[in-house]
C-alpha cells in the first residue's frame, strides 16, 4: 500500500466560521492552526497546503483565563535604543481584538514559507459581522 499525498491541483478548500464568544484564546487559537494547516482532513500532507480557510467572528469577545487580562503583555521593538514598548493584553483586546487572536495562532504555526502562507487564509473580525457570506463558510464548535 502507498501513502497518499496530496498535491496542490487535488486540494479543496473549504470556508469554516468560528463564534469566539466566551471561548478560551488558547482553545480557539489551536483548532485554528489546525484548520488552517489542514491537520483536521485526512488527506493531510505535511509539505502542501491542505487546509482551508478561516473566518472568525466576535474576536472582543475572545475569553482571557486566569489573570491574563492585567499580567501578559505584548511586545514589539522600534530598533532605537530605548524602543520597546510593552501593550497589556486588555489595551490590546480593546483597541485591537484580531491581532489578539492573530498573535495565538500564528504563535502555534510552524516557522516557515509554508506558514506564511497559511496565516493569510486566517480572517478575523471584531464583530458578528463578516464579508465572506457568499463562499458559505460552515459553522464550526470549538471543542472546549
Amino acid at each position: 500500500m502507498k501513502t497518499y499525498q496530496a498535491k496542490n491541483g487535488d486540494i479543496e478548500r473549504k470556508w469554516y466560521l468560528i463564534d469566539a464568544t466566551d471561548v478560551p484564546l488558547g482553545r480557539l487559537a489551536t483548532q485554528v492552526a489546525n484548520m488552517l494547516r489542514g491537520k483536521d482532513k485526512p488527506t493531510y500532507t505535511a509539505h502542501v497546503d491542505t487546509g482551508g480557510f478561516v473566518v472568525v467572528v466576535n474576536a472582543r469577545k475572545v475569553k482571557l483565563t486566569g489573570r491574563k487580562l492585567t499580567e501578559k503583555f505584548y511586545y514589539r521593538h522600534s530598533q532605537t535604543p530605548g524602543g520597546l514598548t510593552a501593550v497589556s493584553a486588555e489595551k490590546m483586546l480593546e483597541k485591537h481584538p484580531d491581532r489578539v487572536v492573530s498573535h495565538a495562532v500564528k504563535g502555534m504555526l510552524p516557522k516557515n514559507l509554508l506558514a506564511r502562507r497559511q496565516i493569510t487564509k486566517l480572517k478575523i473580525y471584531p464583530g458578528a459581522e463578516h464579508p465572506h457570506a457568499a463562499q458559505k463558510p460552515v459553522k464550526v464548535e470549538v471543542r472546549g
